[in-house]
């Protein structure tokens, strides 16, 4: 089996990587690394260049500029079967006229490993993804997280170092795939494996990950641990991509002793520096209060059983800001309210969508250090 041990054969490091398909831009100056034994994933919406990147990695599209390490090798210009990785593809792949032992061994069997390894690796396979009463059967008497777990099988029995997984879930249905990301998850911490994994889901991303490298129109938007990412997002794009609402951003305008919201004239919330900025705020932390607060209107309220989400239009501006509250609240459209704004910790410059320094946070902080309030 795969060595627990974090050493170098799973290292991987990416400089510069950059693909173009005619004119249009696929990846631009891609650079990340990640050390050996790392679960890291690839997140951002379609058409972003996570698949592309991965296919980079996989030597399945060759790049147009940069250097690809994995394992400390580089690897450019060598094929696949080369590159000491395996790969589990969102459509699984599997020969629907090969058995599930045939299917699992087949890339064994294709490098010439000996018969008795052959069966040694897929016994350990079969138990470890629990396969053993269904290695006679096709792929058609299969579910779908039966199939997903062939695939899976597929890539372990390769025992290469490190394991490519381009949105294996997206074919399954939400329990399904919650079941599967704990399995992958306890699969690569079990193995030791690096795993890069794709996924448009920041619910994947941020429940099995390492690291996250966030996307955007084929350059890296953020790369964070899921925690950083989510307490500290480095981009008005990052902080409206994580995050189930995400996190509302509030224009502010110059006022009377620094930045406030605009269409609230009162209270600054934010050094004056900040104006024509943007104010995030997380909806777990917008708090509906019966006495002081931002005047507000609530537009929509979406009962999710535990918890309710309640968009609502704050101050004469209408600004939309939600709330994320615990239990059933029953209220109708136009229903007035009061909201109490956590203290000030994301600004964000408009023009360039970037996070500002500590210090406008260290300076807002000194205006208002209990939770923003208006009579």
């Amino acid at each position: 089996m795969i060595s627990t041990q974090q050493d170098s054969r799973g290292a991987i490091r990416l400089d510069g990587v950059a693909k173009s398909f005619g004119s249009t831009r696929a990846l631009a100056d891609v650079t990340l690394s990640a050390p050996a034994g790392t679960f890291l994933v690839l997140l951002g919406p379609s058409g972003c260049g996570k698949s592309t990147l991965l296919r980079v990695m996989a030597g399945l599209e060759a790049p147009a500029a940069g250097r690809l390490f994995l394992g400390g090798r580089d690897v450019a210009g060598l094929p696949p079967a080369a590159r000491g990785i395996a790969m589990v593809f969102q459509s699984y792949a599997l020969f629907p006229h090969l058995s599930v032992a045939e299917n699992i061994v087949f890339g064994l069997r294709a490098r010439g490993t000996a018969r008795g390894e052959r069966e040694a690796r897929l016994a350990r396979a079969a138990d470890m993804l629990g396969l053993g009463a269904l290695l006679a059967r096709r792929p058609s008497q299969l579910s779908g997280g039966q199939q997903q777990r062939v695939a899976l099988a597929r890539a372990v029995v390769a025992e290469a170092p490190i394991c490519l997984m381009d949105e294996p879930l997206s074919n399954l249905d939400a329990k399904l795939r919650a079941e599967m990301r704990r399995e992958i998850r306890a699969l690569q911490q079990r193995l030791g494996l690096t795993m890069v994994y794709v996924t448009h889901d920041q619910a994947e991303a941020m429940s099995m990950a390492d690291q996250v490298v966030l996307m955007r129109e084929g350059r890296i938007e953020q790369d964070a641990t899921p925690a950083e990412l989510y307490a500290r997002p480095a981009t008005v794009f990052a902080a409206s991509f994580i995050g189930t609402p995400p996190m509302s951003l509030l224009r502010l305008e110059a006022g009377q002793g620094g930045a406030v919201i605009a269409g609230l004239p009162g209270h600054a919330v934010a050094p004056a520096e900040a104006a024509g900025g943007l104010l995030g705020v997380r909806p777990e932390e917008v708090v509906p209060t019966d006495g002081h607060g931002l005047p507000a209107a609530v537009l929509a309220v979406e009962f999710l059983g535990a918890e309710t989400v309640l968009s609502c239009a704050l101050g004469t501006a209408g600004q939309m800001v939600q709330a994320r509250v615990p239990g059933h609240h029953a209220m109708a459209a136009g229903t007035p309210l009061r909201l109490r704004l956590p203290p000030p910790q994301h600004l964000f410059d408009a023009a360039t969508g970037r996070r500002l320094p500590d210090f406008f946070r260290a300076a807002q902080q000194s205006l208002h250090p209990e939770r923003i309030d208006t009579p």
